[in-house]
């Protein structure tokens, strides 16, 4: 913040949200606006409904005097929708603003059917999750949708997706916006896309590591990808492609889904593990029949759940010396005990010590809510950033 009188009441919100500033004297502070003008900016937000008086603050002279009354996000005033898309399988949530998720469905949804059923499927799912809830549709200040696809971020469309055929390049958005409002009669809402794996490491990051400044998630399941974060931020590349660790050569003898030899994910992923075991006479036919045999404790499946791991944690060793993170956690069908093993024995084995001597091999906290939580929040973001909040107050005639 500047301090210049340009300051606006998107910039206080955000200063109030990040708890930078949560007084009308410490706006005041920060931004050098006079207390008249902090005053008529503050009150816009209030008529949103987007700021809320709380309790009184600590006294803040030596001589006494009437406690500071604090501002708050309210973060009742809206609610979102989110959903996370796998190869054979989703899962969408109503979550309130600050992430609590207020109502969940889950159920077999292919990818494979192609944008236009999947998403015609997800409008449905949310206009149940409003009935279950007593919610209206007007109070859904936006949707999230996490994909098993690079995105890039400024279409919201997929590029040339492996696991996701008939989806490259197909307006997204604009179909699931439609899907809602078919599907609730309620005006259309903003609809953000991002790949699986960065959603659910920007979920993962914020829930639990909020002070890690470098933070890789890797998802073994049908795929392997891996979402980086940054300072904060998702770091996705030029156009999305970032974490696609899944499609490194490793040398091995087998053709991958994107039509290439010997990626990772054709050797190691969860659905390359199940293909071995229905090979070896155990009958798996994705990544999730891999968790259950690995929760049952079949042999198999663990012995190869830790080759899997290491031929990861080879890969992992690269990956980690070149963005010396904090935090290496591990998700999806694969993160169990065997898996990790086998990783950290390669990763400990290639990469330099420094790389690894601040760093901590972890497995996922949220576990299969972690993208809807990361969705959920990049919409937040989006929605309440300072000019777009500006925006929306105008639109709303406050």
């Amino acid at each position: 913040m500047t301090g210049r009188g340009q300051t606006s009441a998107g910039d206080l919100l955000e200063l109030v949200r990040s708890g930078r500033a949560t007084t009308r004297g410490a706006l005041q502070q920060a931004t050098g606006l006079s207390r008249a003008t902090v005053g008529q900016r503050l009150e816009r937000l209030f008529r949103a409904g987007w700021l809320r008086e709380g309790a009184g603050g600590p006294v803040g002279s030596p001589l006494g005097g009437r406690p500071s009354i604090t501002l708050e996000f309210d973060d009742a005033h809206a609610v979102v929708l989110a959903a996370d898309l796998d190869t054979r399988h989703a899962r969408a949530a109503l979550l309130s603003l600050n992430g609590e998720i207020l109502a969940e469905r889950s159920g077999a949804l292919s990818v494979e059917d192609g944008p236009e059923t999947v998403l015609a499927a997800l409008g449905g799912w949310f206009a149940g999750l409003l009935a279950a809830t007593g919610r209206p549709a007007r109070a859904v200040c936006g949707i999230g949708l996490a994909v098993p696809g690079p995105v890039d971020s400024e279409t919201g469309r997929v590029v040339q997706p492996p696991m996701m055929p008939g989806w490259d390049g197909y307006d997204i958005r604009g179909r699931l916006a439609r899907a809602f409002t078919e599907r609730t009669g309620a005006p259309q809402v903003p609809v953000l896309v991002d790949n699986d794996a960065n959603l659910m490491a920007y979920g993962e990051q914020r829930a639990g590591h909020p002070d890690c400044s470098a933070f890789v998630l890797v998802k073994v399941s049908t795929g392997i990808g891996a979402g980086v974060v940054v300072d904060g931020s998702v770091y996705r590349g030029v156009d999305g492609g970032a974490g696609d660790i899944g499609h490194i050569r490793v040398g091995a003898d087998a053709l991958c889904r994107c039509g290439s030899q010997g990626c990772l994910a054709a050797v190691a992923s969860g659905g390359a593990v199940a293909r071995r075991l229905t090979e070896a006479g155990v009958p798996a036919g994705s990544g999730s029949d891999v968790r259950e045999l690995l929760a049952a404790g079949h042999p198999e499946a663990v012995a190869l759940a830790r080759e899997a791991g290491r031929l990861v944690g080879d890969v992992l060793a690269t990956v980690v010396t070149l963005l010396n993170p904090g935090v290496l956690m591990i998700a999806g069908d694969l993160a169990g005990t065997p898996f990790l093993t086998g990783v950290r024995e390669l990763l400990y084995q290639r990469a330099l010590p420094r790389s690894t001597a601040h760093l901590d091999v972890v497995t996922a906290r949220l576990g299969e809510r972690a993208a809807l939580v990361g969705a959920g929040a990049q919409v937040v973001e989006y929605l309440y950033a300072p000019e777009r909040a500006e925006a929306r107050l105008l639109a709303l005639g406050v």
